[in-house]
């Protein structure tokens, strides 16, 4: 694997025709870098997710990662409403997706839920009316 890399997006709210643009870019750059396949799977859904949520429900937001030997890093910050109750958001199935969302395929509410199932560490923060701040960390076995 080649030492480190580092980049950022910005994503446009319900701009849905680049949707998943940012998150195959990381894909490519974890695989170009030499990452395992199973671990850049884990990256990409946990990068997907957190890329439509910010399409989805945000004005405008912006996805920077960071790749060393030891983890990738995936940070989302958006302007967007902010999540009112995060521990119901973390609910499986929980969505306040609009039913134009629904009718894409979107918002089943298992965005946040799957990004941690995939992530070694999850925070997430967010203020109402402002928006949200999400982290995840991947770590990387040293070979």
């Amino acid at each position: 694997m080649t030492s480190s890399s580092e980049g950022t997006f910005f994503l446009t709210g319900k701009d849905f025709v680049k949707a998943g643009t940012a998150s195959g870019s990381l894909k490519r750059v974890l695989e170009d870098m030499g990452v395992p396949s199973a671990v850049v799977r884990r990256a990409a859904i946990a990068a997907f997710e957190a890329e439509m949520n910010t399409i989805i429900y945000a004005v405008a937001g912006i996805m920077h990662y960071y790749v060393t030997a030891e983890m990738i890093k995936v940070v989302i910050q958006d302007m967007g409403q902010g999540i009112e109750n995060i521990e119901l958001a973390m609910t499986e199935g929980y969505s306040t997706a609009p039913d134009y969302i629904r009718e894409m395929g979107f918002g089943s509410g298992m965005g946040l839920p799957n990004i941690k199932k995939n992530v070694d560490k999850f925070m997430l923060s967010s203020v109402s009316g402002e928006g949200t701040t999400l982290e995840f960390i991947i770590n990387l076995e040293k070979t």
